[in-house]
Formats: C-alpha cells, structure tokens, sequence
C-alpha cells in the first residue's frame, strides 16, 4: 500500500486503510517531538520494548523517521479506534496531556509516539506496521525490506 505523503503539513494527520485496518500517518513538528521526549516518564512501555513493531521503530519515537509516525489506528486493548487530540485539550483530557490519542471506548490515552500511557486498559503502544520511507513523499505500507 502507497501513501503520498508529499502534501502532509506539519501537524497533519493522514488515514489510509491497509489490509481493513486504518493506518495514521502522522508529521510531528518540533513542539510534538519534545513533548514525546517530555512524556517518557508518563509511558508504561518509553522504548517500545514489549509493543508490537519492526525492530527499527523500537525506540522513543516509535518511528523511523523522527517526524513521521506510521501506526495501526487501533487500540490494543478491545481493538476500539482512538481519536486525536491536541494538546490543547487539556480541560477533557487533563493538564498532564501534551497530544495525542484517545480510546473513547475505555479510555486509554497514548501520546504523540502512540506510547500508552501508565494507568490506561490498553497494556501495550500501538502497533507498527512494517513500512518503508521511500523518499520524502511516499510510504510504504506492508514492505518491510530494511528488517532492522
């Protein structure tokens, strides 16, 4: 599966479908870079030790790209859709909340590396599906030729 990515703005997030499932791709800016940095003592699993990915996206960022994050859009524990929120939602989602997803059927949060927050149901980060950086404007989604 190919994403153009080209016309993805910072702070965009874009859903494709893969194999029936939605995939978000997401273009951090800086500000969302350092509060994944900012967040690591409030994640159950920081570097992706016991989450589901390629072994090149386990690491803080969850990613291979630093600014680009490629996600299964669905949550780990009952398989629910989380949606995104911005860090300014801090009145529903409380002045800890620094961005990212909310499960709304139980109520995991996971932050802008899709890293669950400690306290949440869902007990593992999303998954990463295997993909491939082809360039600055495309993804590849379901290739997964680098293997480290």
């Amino acid at each position: 599966m190919e994403a153009d990515i080209s016309e993805l703005a910072p702070g965009a997030l874009q859903i494709v479908e893969w194999r029936g499932k939605p995939v978000w791709i997401l273009r951090r800016t800086a500000v969302m870079l350092a509060a994944i940095r900012a967040d690591d003592s409030l994640v159950a699993d920081p570097r992706s030790e016991v989450s589901q990915q390629p072994d090149y996206a386990r690491n803080e960022l969850h990613s291979i790209r630093p600014d680009i994050a490629v996600l299964v859009g669905v949550c780990t524990h009952l398989g629910c859709s989380p949606q995104f929120k911005w860090a300014d939602d801090k009145a529903e989602m409380g002045q800890a909340w620094t961005g990212g997803f909310y499960c709304p059927c139980h109520g995991s949060k996971f932050d802008l590396a899709c890293r669950v927050l400690r306290g949440s149901p869902a007990s593992t980060n999303l998954v990463v599906p295997p993909y491939e950086c082809a360039g600055d404007g495309e993804i590849i989604i379901g290739s997964d030729t680098r293997k480290t």
